[in-house]
């Protein structure tokens, strides 16, 4: 078979000796082995992905492919890197000539040499985030739009409408009538402002992050030398965590491997978790479509959890209809079943996984090796409360700490600031967010303030004060200080004042809402995540006790983010989004409830529920050892009158056969 693989004379040979049938299993050692043509290799969950995908790079060398001819893609520069490295240690030495690398680490290369030919210098600047949203300010104060104006999208938002355009091959009208109705008015507006953004980028001879990508296949379509150059280099491409990739790093694909058709893509379609950032899960569905003839592998034999375990993840896959069908099969000894376990609320949830982690600390299991896997940052707001009450040290690996978002501060410096008239930090953050006021503005609001309720006059209301301080305030900004006043005195009402969860809820409804959705691409789950806040300040007696409470939480949580890697024995807790790849020893799933795990917006359609299920199956294969499945019967009520809400499992927990499962029921 190995003179298929000789394309071109070359002058060393690699001889690895590696024994692939002996250090394969046999379904790896077929993927690692195929002959030349398009191949998918699905992957199952802790199968033995990325050893797959290194053997196959010294298969292809110890063939007498040259390093150079190899282009190897990856999603992340930490699994670049592991790549790498896994390559060079089985060479014994590193191998530079490997095209090795992230997409657009991969783009960046390429475009620096063929800059040029796009208009661009060969030192083009690559712009942050931060970057590209001064520019995009940049523009909108050359069409004279005020980035405070009410109603008009924020440069956050406009950054991502603008990445978008650049991932979807939409143009900006498009999608803006799909995804940002809301902003129909201003759509000619918006792409004007595309436009002037696109010709600053170019002027200023900086390309931003979706560049690398969009500008790398537009070099390839328009500049028939160039895109030659490339497929004849890249005689087989192999690319990691396939599942993920979005339709312009697919065209890319598809357009490199045009020539000699030498793509193997590895992943898992029922580990594609991805849509809501852009991760389009028909690419690897409709893969042997678009590749004639394509060979497809299934790796299912996992080396990480048990059989029982096992059993629960290919049940909670099952029903999905679009999937390659796949039955993971262990290599390990058995071990105990899966628990599902009824709590009656939170509360007894929470109290429950404490329990359970002290526990399984005392039998041998370190804090470390176990986790609390959600769905969303609030499902986990009670626990994060008991565990810091029991004096449990945990560390959140789920990105930004949920009260350390802006939304999150936004809201509750209204009830800081209610509670306390002195607070200047939560003055100023609030006024901040008016139309027209900047640092020197408010520090001008701050003063006035301070003089009204410094006076005389005993017990001022704020509402009244805030009134008297009306001098201060911009034109622009008179009829957004007018709503904020109203709010306030709304808030010092005794009646709304002695429940933090009806002063936040009064928040939204007074307009906070409406700025969550010009502010911020992804509103509607920040303004989810300050409902469920609502639901959890009903807990606490008065609103000086949930901001109390809310401050421990918050330290805790700062002083978790900042300590050395595993200097203390933590237990961990994460969204299941950010835990993919990632492995626990025992793992607990909860708020498994219908409309929490699903979610209410995913079970609206076939496809939504389908990666929801998806998500489940990542979180159930997370685990090595133990596996418990947490669901509480109420949670506490969001609504005028707060009341509890009772809760239906989860549909996906019914889709598990009770034989394997325990059930323990704790109410």
């Amino acid at each position: 078979m190995s003179h298929e693989y000789v394309l071109k004379p070359f002058t060393s040979e690699i001889r690895l000796n590696i024994d692939y049938a002996r250090e394969l299993n046999e379904q790896q050692h077929a993927a690692v082995t195929a002959p030349p043509g398009p191949a998918l290799v699905i992957a199952g969950a802790g199968s033995g992905k990325t050893r797959t995908l290194t053997y196959r790079v010294a298969y292809l060398l110890e063939q007498g492919i040259p390093a150079d001819r190899i282009l190897l893609l990856t999603f992340t520069n930490k699994a670049a890197a592991e790549m790498m490295r896994r390559v060079s240690d089985l060479l014994g030495h590193e191998l530079r000539s490997l095209w090795g690398g992230t997409f657009h680490s991969i783009g960046a290369r390429i475009l620096r040499t063929h800059a040029e030919l796009l208009g661009y210098q060969r030192d083009f600047t690559i712009l942050d985030r931060d970057d590209a949203k001064d520019l995009i300010k940049a523009c909108m104060a050359d069409a004279k739009i005020d980035a405070k104006d009410k109603h008009f999208p924020k440069p956050d938002v406009l950054n991502e409408i603008f990445s978008l355009v650049a991932n979807t091959h939409k143009t900006t009208a498009e999608l803006v009538a799909t995804q940002f109705s809301y902003f129909a008015d201003f759509a000619e507006q918006i792409a004007d402002l595309h436009k002037k953004y696109v010709a600053r980028k170019r002027a200023a001879n900086g390309m931003d992050f979706d560049d690398l990508l969009a500008l790398w296949l537009k070099l390839l379509q328009n500049h028939a030398d160039v895109r030659e150059l490339y497929q004849r280099r890249f005689q087989f491409i192999l690319v990691d965590e396939y599942q993920d990739t979005n339709k312009l790093q697919s065209d890319l694909i598809d357009l490199l491997a045009a020539r000699h058709r030498n793509v193997m893509v590895v992943g898992d379609d029922a580990q594609s978790i991805y849509a809501w950032r852009g991760a389009n899960f028909a690419n690897i569905l409709e893969f042997p479509k678009r590749y004639t003839g394509a060979k497809v592998f299934k790796i299912e034999t996992n080396y990480r959890s048990t059989p029982e375990i096992l059993k629960v993840a290919n049940a909670a896959i099952a029903a999905n209809v679009n999937q390659f069908a796949k039955e993971l099969s262990p290599a390990r000894k058995s071990g105990v079943k899966p628990a599902l376990v009824a709590c009656m609320d939170a509360g007894q949830q929470a109290a429950f996984i404490a329990q359970r982690a002290l526990e399984l600390r005392d039998e041998g299991t370190s804090l470390n090796n176990i986790c609390v896997l959600y769905r969303s940052h609030f499902h986990a707001l009670e626990l994060q409360l008991e565990l810091t009450r029991r004096q449990i040290p945990f560390s959140i690996t789920s990105g930004i700490r949920f009260f350390e978002q802006a939304h999150i501060k936004d809201a509750t410096a209204y009830l800081k600031f209610v509670a306390n008239p002195k607070d200047e930090i939560s003055f100023k953050r609030l006024v901040l967010l008016l139309p027209g006021v900047g640092g020197k503005g408010a520090e001008k609001l701050w003063r006035n303030f301070q003089h009204e309720i410094q006076t005389p006059k005993t017990n001022t209301p704020l509402a009244v004060a805030l009134q008297d301080s009306i001098a201060g305030v911009p034109k622009k900004a008179a009829l957004s200080w007018a709503q904020f006043t109203a709010t306030i005195a709304q808030l010092e009402d005794e009646a709304v004042r002695k429940s933090a969860a009806k002063m936040l809820r009064l928040v939204m409804d007074a307009g906070y809402d409406d700025y969550l959705k010009e502010t911020y691409d992804n509103y509607q789950r920040r303004l989810e995540e300050l409902q469920q806040l609502a639901e959890f300040a009903f807990q606490f007696g008065s609103i000086e006790e949930f901001l109390t409470q809310l401050a421990l939480l918050t330290n805790v949580e700062a002083e978790d983010g900042n300590a050395p890697k595993d200097e203390t024995d933590r237990l961990k807790l994460s969204t299941i989004h950010q835990a993919k790849g990632l492995e626990f020893e025992v793992v607990f799933v909860i708020m498994l409830c219908d409309g929490l795990f699903p979610s209410a917006r995913s079970t609206e359609s076939a496809d939504g529920e389908e990666e929801e299920r998806r998500l489940f199956y990542v979180s159930v294969t997370r685990a090595k050892d133990e596996l418990y499945l947490v669901y509480p019967l109420i949670r506490g009520g969001f609504g005028n009158s707060g009341n509890d809400t009772y809760q239906s499992p989860s549909r996906f927990l019914s889709e598990i056969p009770k034989d394997l499962i325990n059930e323990w029921n704790l109410r």
